[in-house]
């Protein structure tokens, strides 16, 4: 049999060594392609300390006499000792339906879901690959241990806190905060040190945030600024991100701002 037999635990993240063999893993035979490899609709997936996450997994293939079925799965580090995986397990086709526009290409599909991690590690966070294996109605085949690629990340968040309220105009607040996010290796969250997040404002009645000024986390991920208050409106602090974190914003703090 062509395909390299892999198994994920329950569709949950599996981290662990696989009985693979390399020489299997990048063959074919016929005209088989791969086209287009999207996960997650081609954004960014985000995965908390605790709970799970589902995403789908597409590949888009043709073959001159249509295709019959096809296998996929994700997985970090080298294909033949990854240190992480997911997916149905390679004797669990995935859902393959033809392309309208095409009658030698399909698009098939399957939901992977991720978490908790077994055993909980953070070294998994980062670009993961796409293992797919394809027939075709000929008996064609193509097997790509790296088919595409995509992000998987530790989810990130932020608390925002602005003092005193209400207050004078003209006066100082100060904007607190802390910027935390996903360890995987535990199951909890924890401060992220060391990273720029931006203290941003939103007066009263508009709908656009403006920067006032970028802080870096401290110990336990805190976060500190000051501004001058003139005018009601909502503070927040915003992180972007980083290769291995996701994106978050915190729940703005409205102040109430008294006098002139």
């Amino acid at each position: 049999m062509r395909r390299s037999v892999v198994v994920a635990a329950s569709g949950a993240l599996a981290l662990s060594a696989l009985a693979v063999s390399p020489a299997d893993a990048d063959s074919g035979s016929g005209d088989t392609q791969v086209l287009k490899v999207v996960v997650n609709n081609g954004k960014t997936v985000v995965l908390g300390a605790t709970g799970t996450k589902t995403f789908t997994l597409s590949i888009t293939a043709s073959d001159n006499s249509g295709i019959r079925d096809a296998f996929g799965w994700v997985y970090h580090g080298s294909f033949d000792n990854p240190d992480g995986h997911a997916g149905p397990g390679s004797d669990t086709p995935m859902s393959c339906s033809p392309d309208p526009r095409s009658e030698s290409t399909s698009i098939c599909t399957t939901d992977i879901t991720v978490g908790p991690l077994t055993p909980h590690t953070n070294a998994t966070a980062g670009t993961w690959q796409v293992w797919t294996s394809v027939d075709a109605n000929d008996f064609d085949y193509v097997n790509k241990d790296s088919a595409g690629t995509f992000l998987m990340k530790r989810a990130a968040k932020l608390t925002a806190d602005a003092s005193p309220e209400p207050v004078a105009k003209g006066k100082v607040i100060t904007v607190k905060g802390a910027l935390t996010r996903a360890n995987w290796d535990n199951g909890t969250n924890g401060g992220y040190v060391g990273k720029p997040a931006q203290l941003q404002f939103r007066k009263a009645g508009t709908t656009t945030y403006t920067t006032v000024t970028t802080v870096t986390s401290g110990v336990g991920g805190a976060l500190k600024a000051t501004a001058k208050a003139t005018v009601d409106g909502y503070w927040r602090w915003s992180f972007a991100g980083s290769s291995t974190t996701g994106s978050a914003t915190s729940p703005a703090d409205f102040v109430d701002v008294t006098g002139g």
